[in-house]
């Protein structure tokens, strides 16, 4: 194929993918409540069970609020259609070697990222316990909608990216560029890096949204090790 053979391909692809999230979003849009009600769940643990609402302090604010869960959640729906046209864009580029990886590189992929997801969601009530409790008894704890659920959505990316930290290093090791040793060698430094690393990319910095990230990446780093010795081998 030519270079412009290659992006209106590309270009068709991405039309397929978007109109899915389209129709992903619109589902969610019409089911928004009892979805709103799944996602506000952390929310409503820390809340009087009578008196788990959101303050609005914008007329547009519930509207805005309703087309961001639509849209994520229509990505979310979308995604098996999403990563099945990235899998066929890219599959006439790689080599025989090469494509044996390819399915199991994206499937465990999108697993890892949807455990994380799913651990940053268990996680957040206890976040938020932990963030209204060092706020002081001065502070009366109201959330508004778009603020708790931007705070909702970057703590399950950030799990979800931190769950890809396997993924990435296991491909660093096929490729050449890291060695099972250099790895193992390396251990002290993964720790603090890890750590490091978790503190930046969760939004809250409790130390329990930390720490529940934190283990399972480092047991991932080593499990990264041992995978890389049996391909090795």
């Amino acid at each position: 194929m030519t270079f412009m053979e290659h992006l209106g391909e590309l270009r068709t692809r991405i039309i397929r993918c978007a109109l899915f999230i389209g129709v992903g979003a619109a589902v969610v849009f019409y089911f928004y409540e009892p979805i709103l009600d799944i996602l506000a769940a952390p929310y409503c643990d820390i809340r009087p069970a009578d008196e788990c609402v959101f303050l609005q302090t914008d007329p547009l604010e519930g509207f805005g609020v309703r087309i961001t869960v639509a849209f994520y959640t229509g990505i979310g729906l979308a995604m098996p259609v999403i990563l099945w046209n990235l899998w066929r864009f890219i599959t006439p580029a790689l080599h025989p070697n090469e494509k044996r990886y390819a399915v199991p590189f994206v499937v465990s992929g999108a697993l890892l990222f949807l455990l994380g997801a799913g651990l940053a969601f268990w996680t957040i009530p206890r976040a938020l316990e932990f963030l209204v409790d060092i706020a002081g008894a001065n502070f009366e704890q109201q959330f508004t909608g778009s603020a708790y659920l931007a705070f909702l959505v970057k703590m399950m990316v950030g799990f979800g990216i931190g769950f890809e930290f396997p993924i990435l290093l296991v491909f660093l090791q096929l490729v050449g560029i890291l060695r099972p040793e250099q790895l193992g060698a390396t251990r002290r430094y993964a720790i603090v890096g890890i750590v490091v690393l978790v503190a930046v990319i969760t939004p809250s910095g409790d130390p329990i949204s930390l720490a529940v990230l934190s283990v399972p990446m480092y047991l991932f780093y080593e499990a990264s090790i041992l995978i890389g010795r049996l391909v090795k081998r």
